[in-house]
């Protein structure tokens, strides 16, 4: 793969996983610290009420709607970072060495970041989900092809915090 063709999609799939995740999905209201979820009245589930059998949502730590939205600033930052380092390489004409240095260092940055979130979070799954993306992302940091790893890994980290962290 030549170096503009690597920054190209460097660029492409940064983009596409800023569109793809990190978006909010209207499920992540959580009730204040202290308040308890609402359950379905008694006369809404005797009468079977469309949404009485829904199941209300677990109680999670008081900073796991803070932690998940820092992540997802986190994950948008680095990505645009990633995707304006890419445009400004092309510009450059950084050989794919040079491409490839300059993204194992953002995807390191972003993993410490990510990383420090995840110590942050009071919630052990939260904690335990964010650990495990700052890994992933060392992973292609530590890849020796961090494009590919951008098109294999990297796209599906955004739809997993959007699914897992904000459930």
């Amino acid at each position: 793969m030549s170096g503009t063709t690597a920054i190209r999609t460097a660029t492409l799939l940064t983009l596409t996983a800023l569109a793809g995740g990190c978006q909010a999905t209207g499920e992540e209201t959580a009730a204040p610290a202290g308040a308890t979820a609402a359950t379905p009245s008694a006369s809404a589930v005797a009468t079977g009420t469309p949404g009485a059998t829904a199941v209300p949502s677990p109680v999670t730590a008081a900073n796991t709607a803070t932690v998940c939205a820092e992540v997802d600033k986190l994950i948008i930052a680095g990505s645009r970072k990633i995707a304006d380092d890419s445009a400004a390489a092309t510009r450059r004409k950084l050989t794919p060495e040079q491409v490839n240095g300059q993204l194992k260092g953002n995807l390191s940055a972003l993993a410490d970041d990510v990383r420090g979130q995840a110590a942050r979070a009071r919630d052990p799954e939260i904690k335990a989900l964010l650990t495990d993306t700052a890994d992933r992302i060392d992973a292609g940091a530590r890849s020796a092809t961090p494009v590919k790893w951008l098109s294999s890994t990297f796209v599906d980290i955004p739809r997993r915090l959007t699914a897992e962290c904000h459930a």
